[in-house]
């Protein structure tokens, strides 16, 4: 048997390279991947060519070396079993079934500290949207949720249904998800949003997506987030936001331009706009929160919920080419796309 690791070679062109089977070093472990979840977000932007080419990968994550051009490996959602361990290390992580914030490759070797023991209630397919579902966790740490509020979610990709989901079990009064695809917004219901818009108002002309939100929800909202990946929907969103509203922009637009119209509400109604991504603790959390609090919380999370609408195609590693294409050109029917090692 040989290792098969995925690289993008360039825009819209991947091929999975061949190598030999890694043997741990003293202190690492060697595990071979079963499942891993393409991320259509950041993933899709590697994939078109609107990645930075110059800003590294991810600092924070050790397997991601390097920066965004070409060729690379890139992924961060393997999920997979140890079977082998170096001296120095206790047999006893043998055959434990493992999470790996890891690019998609059939086999790998890290420390063990850089695993995450997936607990037996979760499913090996679930264990994969544990970075998407620490990513919605992050979000609602930075959007803060409070009891009565208006809260709109702009985006039903995996990571704006997961932030819904959490969004719906909190004391919010009014959730609405806003997406251009039927599947994703009856998806977003299933999960407990209140009320889907299209970014059209549900098609009605000459409606904005602000005033159809207001219609909806009894005034503007208090909270909204926008996680799209597109441009345009963050004027939306912050044409959504009442006064003194919170944007939180978990989108991550690459070199894609963002143009905003602030000439008209923004100013005199005080929107706050602020980035979030799951990288880095939010600053203000930091002295009670910790990676380890936060990856217990996810985890809980992928217990409790039910995720299976969210998975909508497996394919083989061999078969990545196809899987990119689908995410691009299908999102209507394509949401969670994972990858087979077996």
């Amino acid at each position: 048997m040989t290792a098969r690791r995925l690289e993008f070679i360039g825009p819209r062109s991947v091929e999975v390279r061949s190598r030999s089977i890694p043997d741990p070093g003293p202190d690492e472990v060697r595990v071979r991947t079963t499942l891993s979840a393409i991320s259509a977000g950041t993933e899709g932007l590697i994939y078109r060519g609107d990645a930075p080419r110059e800003l590294p990968a991810d600092e924070s994550i050790d397997s991601l070396e390097g920066d965004f051009s070409f060729p690379l490996s890139y992924g961060y959602a393997a999920v997979g079993r140890v079977t082998a361990v170096g001296r120095n290390v206790s047999e006893e992580w043998l055959e434990r079934r493992v999470f790996a914030y890891n690019p998609h490759e059939s086999h790998f070797v890290t420390d063990s500290e850089s695993l995450l023991e997936i607990p037996d209630a979760v499913s090996a397919r679930e264990a994969a949207l544990f970075a998407n579902v620490e990513s919605a966790v992050s979000f609602l740490l930075d959007g803060e949720p409070l009891i009565g509020e208006r809260v709109a979610v702009f985006g039903q990709g995996v990571v704006g249904l997961l932030t819904t989901a959490l969004l719906a079990r909190t004391p919010i009064e009014t959730l609405v998800a806003v997406d251009r695809y039927e599947h994703r917004r009856a998806l977003a219901r299933e999960l407990g949003a209140d009320r889907t818009l299209e970014p059209t108002a549900d098609g009605a002309e000459g409606v904005e997506i602000s005033d159809a939100f207001e219609s909806i929800a009894g005034g503007r909202a208090d909270l909204t987030y926008e996680l799209s990946g597109s441009p345009a929907a963050l004027d939306d969103a912050i044409a959504t936001a009442g006064f003194d509203g919170r944007v939180i922009v978990g989108s991550w637009y690459g070199t894609n331009p963002v143009t905003l119209d602030l000439g008209g509400r923004f100013h005199r109604d005080r929107i706050d706009v602020r980035s979030s991504q799951v990288s880095t603790i939010p600053p203000r959390h930091e002295g009670r929160w910790s990676r380890e609090r936060r990856h217990a919380v996810a985890w809980n999370w992928l217990e409790k919920l039910d995720l299976d609408g969210l998975f909508t195609h497996r394919l083989s590693l061999e078969r990545a080419g196809e899987a990119y294409r689908l995410l691009e050109t299908s999102p209507d029917e394509a949401v969670q796309v994972l990858l087979s090692y077996e």
